[in-house]
């Protein structure tokens, strides 16, 4: 393999004034669009902290001076869109911090306001930060639109009033941050615990909004590589589709892919497993030889089953850790005695024990709140998430038993049953029948579900 630049540094790296002038900048020949005589353009790949990667850009023309700086994105699309719904009571859900890609479409019902995808650049502000930067949208052209049209402008002066009047909080109201590319959130006030006020959900991507993102160039581009199903929701065709492909059960594949932490070029291994006394599942993992960051995922092999699953764990000895879990991307977790659970989606899909599951969810929570630890949070949020790290922490090491709960529309959990083929004393198994949000979640919207499964 060619040596890679960079050596042995991840391509995207932290900004930190130590190793600035160590850092790798391409210049490349470029044509100014000022005086059309040829600039240079230097970019440099670097990630805000707490944000993703990014890649700035800068022009400079030697012969008429033209300068232009500028950021665009260089963080991967995530395999689901998102979308944030949350009600805003208090002064404290005005100071929720919100994350804006530039895909995101950012919607106010009460207003019939809506700020579509691609028009503002991505920004990490607040919930009154998205007010104000409305407001000065809407009165940069008034003193024009006062001159030309002043009954437009008298229109949107009393629409600017009721934004700023949301900010006194007279009524509650919602706002909805839509982002196909899965990279914008808002913060959760209430972590670790679940937020009453904020309503999370993961969905499939039309095939639309794939080809606005730019993951698929056009239909007979999307053709080789997705599959695109009756509801209009695009999916990766299935191994089984795939041509020439007789026998994969005894084989590791091998594809390319970027590392989602440094973003280097990086070979992740993909491997069907059968898992006994439940079914078969894909197992991927990714290691990556230039920042050291190792990931792995699993996926269902079989689809969807027809009824959601509910497990229901009462640990009563440290062997219970040892346990095999599998939690699919559309499981999620709960801890009634500490009052915690888990969204469906977060983790993704995972092949560990139930100590090793344990152990994610409590890294997960130090490394996706930095609004609770970095410098943006006070000592109240601090101890507060310290607090319940600790009680996971008597969880993990066994000097404290909890009820486990998984939750999975999709049916596709398993957690070991270490009397099988008995029943075990200390497990429940519920199946269930999925509701609308179940279905919505699942991107089985809008689809006959019998003649899904019967079709499967």
């Amino acid at each position: 393999m060619a040596e890679q630049p960079y050596g042995n540094k991840p391509l995207f790296r932290d900004l930190d004034a130590e190793d600035i002038e160590d850092r790798e900048a391409s210049e490349l020949e470029s044509l100014c669009v000022n005086c059309e005589e040829t600039g240079i353009t230097r970019l440099l790949l670097t990630r805000i902290p707490f944000y993703k990667d990014v890649i700035l850009i800068s022009f400079e023309c030697p012969h008429c001076n033209y300068s232009n700086n500028e950021i665009q994105p260089g963080g991967k699309i995530q395999d689901q869109g998102c979308k944030y719904e949350v009600e805003i009571k208090t002064p404290q859900d005005l100071n929720r911090k919100v994350v804006k890609s530039d895909s995101a479409s950012v919607c106010i019902p009460h207003l019939d306001l809506e700020i579509p995808s691609n028009t503002q650049k991505g920004i990490l502000t607040t919930v009154e930060g998205v007010l104000d930067r409305v407001v000065t949208g809407l009165e940069q052209e008034q003193p024009i639109r006062r001159a030309m049209d002043p009954a437009t402008a008298d229109k949107i002066d009393e629409f600017i009033e009721k934004i700023k009047k949301l900010k006194d909080l007279e009524s509650p109201f919602t706002i909805t941050v839509d982002d196909p590319s899965g990279n914008s959130f808002i913060e959760n006030v209430h972590a670790p615990q679940r937020d009453p006020e904020m309503k999370i959900t993961y969905y499939n991507r039309t095939f639309e909004q794939d080809q606005q993102l730019g993951l698929v160039p056009d239909d007979n581009g999307a053709s080789n590589l997705m599959a695109v199903s009756d509801d209009g929701i695009v999916r990766p065709r299935t191994l089984g589709q795939e041509e020439g492909v007789d026998n994969i059960k005894d084989e590791i594949m091998v594809f390319m892919t970027n590392c989602s932490n440094c973003n280097s070029p990086v070979e992740t291994n993909m491997k069907l497993v059968p898992i006994p006394h439940f079914k078969e599942v894909i197992i991927m993992a990714t290691l990556c030889e230039k920042c050291g960051h190792k990931t792995t995922e699993v996926k269902s092999g079989s689809g969807i089953e027809e009824k959601g699953r509910k497990i229901t764990l009462k640990m009563t000895d440290v062997s219970d850790l040892n346990r095999d879990v599998l939690k699919s991307d559309t499981c999620g977790l709960s801890i009634p005695e500490l009052d915690f659970e888990l969204e469906a989606g977060t983790l993704g899909g995972k092949f560990t024990t139930l100590e090793g599951l344990l152990t994610n969810i409590k890294d997960q929570l130090m490394t996706s709140n930095p609004f609770m630890t970095g410098d943006s949070s006070d000592e109240t949020e601090k101890m507060k998430l310290g607090d319940f790290v600790k009680k996971l922490e008597r969880v993990i090491s066994g000097d404290h038993f909890v009820k486990i709960v998984l939750d999975d529309p999709a049916g596709n959990s398993y957690l070991q049953n270490l009397y099988a083929p008995d029943d075990d004393p200390e497990m429940i198994i519920e199946d269930y029948e999925r509701t609308d949000q179940h279905n919505e979640l699942l991107g089985l919207t809008d689809m006959k579900t019998e003649n899904y499964f019967q079709d499967s």
